[in-house]
């Protein structure tokens, strides 16, 4: 009986710190989700009585070209601001991974963008790109090259978002990238270079593949977190010039604050979150095969 009783006590306090938990998680992450998708199957709009409308909303998505075409322009834009960060942040680390003068500080300031907040930046970013008084033309005009319209033009607004992004993620790069060369063993490299081998050779065929798991890793973050870009976005074009710059969120943000189609906002966030979640198993999959192969 006393067994039972002992029992009986812990599974008590183990209830008060379990029941807490589980009513945070359901308030704030399986309702929401449950909500959403009760909204999405409703055509509702504000001071409107809501409708059943069962997935007509999401057969609407598949119809509606501008929602097409803002999932091809997420995917463009999160393509560009993962590689280029990726491979200018695995150069860095490489850099800094070598003894020099000054090493600590260069590497502190190289990781000051990623200290900023996104708006902030946008700030900044926009004026540096007006194409009279933005200082990025007048860089232009000292080398010898035209002048851009940088975020005014539909061909260059991506590009230069995507300028943006490098900027300020590629330091994050590099910092998972080097973490990872300082795990690194040093043995195989010293042994590539009794054998004669160049700094090329030893990064291609060694370095490379040993932190290719870190690399995998940042390629992840980076992927999810250029997927859901808004905050820099928004700040310097809302989805303009046009809809040359509308990737998914800032046309989710529109149809649930500009046209007040709750419902039909809603369908695309279920979509929205299918598509990240798709991504992100990819992407974990190729991790783990890279790490055991």
């Amino acid at each position: 009986m006393r067994r039972t009783g002992s029992s009986y006590r812990r599974r008590d306090k183990y209830l008060r710190f379990v029941v807490p938990a589980l009513l945070v998680i359901v308030a704030v992450i399986i309702f929401p989700w449950v909500f959403t998708v009760f909204m999405s199957l409703h055509d509702w709009q504000v001071a409107s009585p809501r409708r059943w409308v069962g997935l007509a909303n999401y057969a609407n998505l598949l119809e509606d070209e501008r929602f097409r075409a803002a999932i091809g322009r997420t995917f463009v834009y999160t393509l560009l601001a993962v590689v280029f960060p990726v491979v200018i942040g695995v150069a860095a680390a490489v850099v800094f991974h070598r003894e020099f003068p000054l090493r600590g500080l260069l590497r502190s300031i190289y990781i000051l963008p990623m200290v900023a907040t996104p708006v902030a930046i946008a700030l900044v970013w926009t004026m540096m790109f007006h194409p009279q008084l933005g200082v990025l033309n007048y860089l232009l005009s000292l080398v010898g090259l035209p002048p851009s319209l940088w975020v005014y033009s539909p061909q260059t607004v991506i590009p230069s978002l995507v300028l943006v992004e490098t900027w300020q993620w590629t330091p994050l790069v590099m910092l998972i990238v080097l973490g990872g060369l300082a795990a690194l063993p040093v043995e195989p490299m010293e042994s590539a270079v009794i054998d004669g081998a160049g700094a090329w050779q030893i990064f291609r065929d060694i370095t490379l593949p040993l932190v290719m798991p870190f690399v995998m890793v940042a390629v992840v973050l980076r992927t999810i977190d250029a997927l859901k870009a808004f905050d820099t976005i928004f700040t310097i074009t809302q989805g303009g010039p046009g809809v040359a710059s509308e990737t998914i969120n800032i046309y989710l943000y529109l149809q649930a604050f500009s046209f007040f189609r709750i419902g039909h906002a809603s369908a695309v966030v279920i979509v929205f979150f299918v598509i990240i979640v798709a991504c992100s198993l990819s992407l974990l999959a190729l991790r783990q095969r890279l790490r055991w192969a």
